[in-house]
Parts: structure tokens; C-alpha cells; sequence
């Protein structure tokens, strides 16, 4: 390796580590404040990360800034986030209102795919719907976790699920991998790293519900709920990992966007997170 090969490394690490930090710090900021402050912020991520999915699966027109397909689906993610954010709903009424929301969408871009035919292609509308659920819909279970009874700390089981897993994996992996998980995928991520990262997380989760909520809160035993959240969270975010990767692969681009200088866009940051968060939501429901 040469000296500006060197250069160009140490550069990137330390972008990297910048941008995770300024990260940390975001995350914190919102998410202990909560309420309108992290709507807000996961609002944003998510018009952010349907408009990245947009150019990936070939939505977006090259050569123009937006097209009407982009503009219905900023549309339906603002009308679902209004939906979210509105107070004092049950949620046997909430589940019914995504259902809604859902077919609002196929109905929105269907309307944009009649209206404008041929400028669109039936591959275009199935994607565009895509792109609505695996983002907006999806990252919008942070914000309904962090508004459960308890939210304030089960939320941080989504973080601990997905960015827990994913070093401990990368630790593991390196000492003793040596079985390919997805080798065509992702060559370097091995079963033995996998491994570690599930049983990594759930540890995690027992020490965070252990040492954290059970000394506040000491009349509740959550730390084995809490191992058991954070194990088959880091299950799905391995999952979603490798999902967001095929898609990169499957549309040959290395990252979804340059928002986050060192890591790419919020799709490329966000990947594990947002297969993590419904999962941890309805865990938390069930066990907690």
C-alpha cells in the first residue's frame, strides 16, 4: 500500500468515525427527548430514504429532479406521518389505518401510472410501492416504539438489536469466521460471525434490561424479555443487511446517497434498523 493509499484510509476512518459520532448524538438527542422532536427526525429519514430507493429501483428519471411518481410518493409518506403522529388512537384502529394507508399508496401511484401512461412502466408502480413500506412505513416503528408505555427504553433496543449486532458480528467474524453466510452477497460476512452477532446482541439486551431498566424500575424482571428481544432482533437486522446490499448489487451501485459523509446515505446507515424496529415493536407488545 502506498503512502497516499494510507492517506486515503486513515482520511476515510476518521470521516467515518466523525460522522458516526455526530450520529450518536443525534440519536440520543431525539430519541431521549422524543414526542414532536423524533417524529420530526424520522419523518425526515424517511422521505430521505424513499427518495433513495427511488433512484435504486429505478423510479426516479435521470435527468430530472423529480418526476410524479416521486412527488405521490412524498405524497402518501406525508399523509401516513400525519396519520402517525396523531394522537389518541387505539391500535386495533392504528393496524386498520396502515391497511388504509398502504392501499392509498397502490391507489396514489396507480392513479399517477394511468394518468401518464406510458411514462411509467408496471415495474415502476410495484416499486414505488416497495419503497413506501420497506422505508416510511417501516422506520416509522421507531417513533410508534418509542411511544409505547416504556417506549422511553425499549426503544433502544432497536439501536442495540441492529448496531450491537452488526460489531459483535464484525468482532466475531474476524477472530474466527471462516464459514461464508452469503458469498455471493456479501463475501465477507461469515456464519460464525452471524452467531455472534444474535448471541452478542441478546447479551446486550439482558445487561441493558438488567443493569438499566431493572434498577429503575426494580418491581420488573425484563433482562431474559430484553435478551430474547435483542437476539431475534439482530436475527432480522442481519436480514435486512443483506437485503438492502442485493438491492445495491441488483441495481450495480455501491451506495444509496452521500448524505453521511464516510457511510453513504441513510439507506447504507439505516439498512438493519429498519427491518429491526417493527420487529422489536410487536416483541415488545407480546413479551413486555
Amino acid at each position: 500500500m502506498t503512502g497516499y493509499e494510507k492517506g486515503m484510509v486513515i482520511h476515510m476512518f476518521k470521516t467515518r468515525l466523525l460522522s458516526g459520532i455526530v450520529l450518536v448524538i443525534i440519536a440520543l438527542v431525539t430519541i431521549i427527548t422524543g414526542g414532536p422532536v423524533l417524529w420530526a427526525v424520522v419523518f425526515a429519514l424517511a422521505l430521505i430514504a424513499f427518495r433513495e430507493l427511488s433512484k435504486a429501483g429505478g423510479i426516479h428519471s435521470e435527468g430530472k429532479s423529480w418526476n410524479a411518481l416521486e412527488v405521490a410518493g412524498m405524497f402518501v409518506t406525508t399523509a401516513y406521518y400525519a396519520l402517525v403522529y396523531r394522537g389518541g388512537v387505539e391500535i386495533q384502529e392504528y393496524y386498520v389505518y396502515v391497511i388504509f394507508m398502504v392501499l392509498l399508496a397502490l391507489m396514489t401511484f396507480m392513479f399517477v401510472y394511468v394518468f401518464s401512461f406510458p411514462k411509467f412502466k408496471a415495474n415502476q408502480i410495484m416499486a414505488a410501492v416497495f419503497s413506501f413500506v420497506y422505508a416510511p412505513v417501516m422506520l416509522s416503528f421507531i417513533y410508534l416504539t418509542r411511544s409505547l408505555e416504556l417506549g422511553n427504553y425499549i426503544v433502544w433496543m432497536i439501536f442495540i438489536s441492529a448496531w450491537g449486532c452488526d460489531t459483535c458480528a464484525y468482532c466475531v467474524g474476524m477472530l474466527i469466521g471462516k464459514h461464508k453466510l452469503a458469498p455471493i452477497l456479501s463475501p465477507k460476512k461469515s456464519i460464525e460471525g452471524a452467531i455472534g452477532g444474535v448471541v452478542g446482541a441478546a447479551a446486550l439486551g439482558a445487561i441493558y434490561g438488567y443493569f438499566v431498566v431493572e434498577k429503575v424500575m426494580p418491581d420488573m424482571n425484563v433482562a431474559l424479555s430484553f435478551a430474547v428481544i435483542g437476539g431475534v432482533g439482530a436475527v432480522i437486522s442481519q436480514v435486512g443487511d443483506l437485503a438492502a446490499s442485493g438491492i445495491k448489487r441488483d441495481n450495480e451501485i455501491k451506495d444509496y446517497g452521500k448524505l453521511i459523509p464516510g457511510h453513504g446515505g441513510i439507506m447504507d446507515r439505516f439498512d438493519s434498523v429498519i427491518f429491526t424496529a417493527p420487529i422489536i415493536y410487536f416483541l415488545a407488545l407480546v413479551l413486555l
